[in-house]
């Protein structure tokens, strides 16, 4: 007898087997208006740090005035919700602003212009 195993020929594995499940995530466009509008709260001296998290159900950039705080504000995307993908949620936990559309919802952030005399 032979020390040599045979296996069944034309094993199929599946090419995700092993992969990570999906995640959600913001895309480059999105990044980009979030980042913009970061930048600029850097340079007012509003904010000084962020995270971003993504998660199975939905992505979320944490915005910090400093890094030892809990987020002052976080911008979260979940494709699963009813009332828009995007929505911005305050330190306690209110809802600021929901929609379907990410610049609308970036709106309630930013700081409203003044008059100078």
């Amino acid at each position: 007898m032979s020390d040599i195993e045979t296996s069944p020929a034309g094993t199929v594995v599946p090419l995700n087997a092993g992969a990570a499940p999906p995640r959600v995530s913001f895309d480059r466009r999105e990044l980009q208006q979030i980042l913009q509008l970061y930048g600029r709260m850097v340079s007012a001296g509003e904010w000084r740090d962020y995270a971003i998290d993504f998660l199975k159900s939905k992505a979320v950039f944490a915005i910090f005035r400093r890094s030892s705080e809990v987020p002052l504000y976080r911008i979260e995307k979940n494709p699963e919700a009813k009332q828009g993908a995007y929505s911005v949620v305050s330190a306690t936990g209110l809802i600021m602003k929901r929609g379907p559309e990410l610049r609308r919802v970036l709106a309630v952030l930013e700081k409203p212009l003044k008059v100078v005399q």
